[in-house]
């Protein structure tokens, strides 16, 4: 084969890879072109956005403050003759503590393994 024909075939092959790069890009453009006329379509049926005066308001007493309280473990009866069932429980396990001072730290009074403390003197 001459060199002719070997810039002959390359540029064929060229000319075939641009045509390829060419076909994809434009099924990559109608595919995005595609997805964009969905969405609208979807987005057309979905219900209205709510108006400004349908937005939620503050009450009229002002935000919501966060409520501190101490817990106590809510204990569950003894009962040895039959099972409690689910209805017979309480909404959560733990219920108000009597005492609502929060407990704190006392220097002295308490050490962790290893801390070095003390521990209770």
């Amino acid at each position: 084969m001459s060199t002719a024909a070997f810039v002959v075939a390359a540029a064929g092959s060229d000319v075939l890879n641009v045509v390829a790069a060419f076909v994809g890009g434009a099924v990559i453009a109608g595919a995005l072109i595609w997805a964009v006329q969905f969405g609208m379509r979807v987005r057309d049926r979905e219900l209205p956005r709510p108006r400004p005066e349908e937005q939620p308001r503050l009450p009229s007493t002002g935000a919501i403050r966060e409520i501190r309280e101490m817990r106590e473990p809510d204990e569950l009866p003894l009962t040895e003759q039959e099972r409690l069932m689910p209805h017979q429980l309480h909404h959560s396990g733990s219920k108000r503590g009597k005492d609502q001072n929060r407990r704190r730290w006392l220097p002295g009074s308490s050490g962790g393994f290893g801390s070095g403390g003390l521990g209770h003197v």
